[in-house]
């Protein structure tokens, strides 16, 4: 790490990793040590009612997939991407980060308790839910696996690893079986694991900054940021309008008011994990450069007519 681009990254990916904890510390306080987060995370809880009938089956589906041997399985295979690509660290980070967010997510989960402030009287003494589990294990397998991938790869992987993270987490909450900040706090720990991971990556790094356009995903990123930023844009303003009737009793609320509350929470989960993958994307491409050109996906006879040219100019 001598060279200036390498010091900018490694205090890119700290940021990142402090931008993550602190954005997880602020959704714990409101939505668990605070009377409106609380209420505000009953109303969408209680919205997935409607259609619940529907949706159950499919969101039972999606969970089903999610156990201990499945991420045992996952966490063997990504390491076995990594290795069999001749990236010793990269196999190491990624088991890490994987290990890292779910040993995170139940340490905390157990380790602290959910205040009872009189918003659900059947909730009283119901113990503290978040991070969500299931959704730590679908984002964490799903960053993991695009860290490992070879850099051409990695944009679609992306792309698939936020979706079915994204699914995971409107699963729990669609299920009734996480509130919705329950599935945010998750993906969080697991975007605050990956820049830690990062920042090893970076700080290992031999090769200067990446610059094939093979590695860039301008598609992968502009759809990661453009269609996460605008489903929180959408979270936003559900959660200002579901605010209105934070004080009305949960029993008088429309359906309206709480299918919006619903879709607004199920927006606020797929746009953060759209968002946090792609921030694992663009940072990966200069953390994790191509060992070579072919694991970037690159032509090599353009490769060295392109080096040629270099030289001659």
């Amino acid at each position: 790490m001598r060279s200036r681009g390498g010091f900018l990254l490694a205090c890119w990916c700290v940021l990142l990793a402090a931008a993550q904890t602190a954005a997880f510390v602020a959704v714990w306080w409101f939505f668990v040590r605070t009377w409106r987060g609380q209420t505000l995370d009953t109303i969408a809880l209680t919205g997935n009612s409607i259609g619940q009938d529907e949706a159950y089956g499919p969101a039972s589906t999606v969970l089903g997939v999610v156990s201990v041997a499945s991420l045992a399985l996952a966490t063997g295979v990504i390491g076995f991407i990594a290795l069999i690509r001749g990236r010793v660290l990269l196999a190491v980070v990624a088991t890490a980060v994987i290990g890292g967010s779910n040993l995170t997510t139940q340490l905390f989960k157990y380790g602290t308790a959910r205040p009872a402030l009189g918003v659900d009287p059947y909730d009283a003494y119901a113990n503290n839910s978040l991070p969500s589990g299931h959704t730590t294990v679908a984002m964490s397998v799903a960053v993991a696996l695009v860290l490992v991938l070879p850099a051409a790869l990695r944009g679609v992987g992306a792309l698939i690893g936020a979706a079915y993270a994204a699914a995971a987490g409107v699963a729990t909450l669609s299920a009734g079986w996480h509130r919705p900040s329950d599935a945010v706090a998750a993906i969080l720990v697991v975007g605050a694991w990956a820049a830690a991971g990062l920042l090893v990556l970076a700080l290992a790094r031999q090769q200067r900054p990446e610059t094939n356009g093979h590695a860039r995903h301008p598609t992968s990123l502009a759809l990661l940021v453009v269609v996460g930023g605008a489903l929180l844009a959408v979270a936003g303003l559900a959660m200002a309008v579901t605010d209105e009737v934070t004080t009305v009793p949960l029993e008088l609320l429309s359906r309206r008011r709480l299918f919006v509350a619903y879709v607004g929470s199920a927006a606020a989960i797929a746009g953060t994990a759209g968002l946090t993958m792609a921030l694992v994307l663009a940072t990966a491409r200069y953390a994790a450069p191509p060992r070579s050109v072919s694991d970037s996906g690159a032509d090599p006879q353009a490769t060295r007519s392109e080096e040629a040219g270099t030289v001659r100019d």
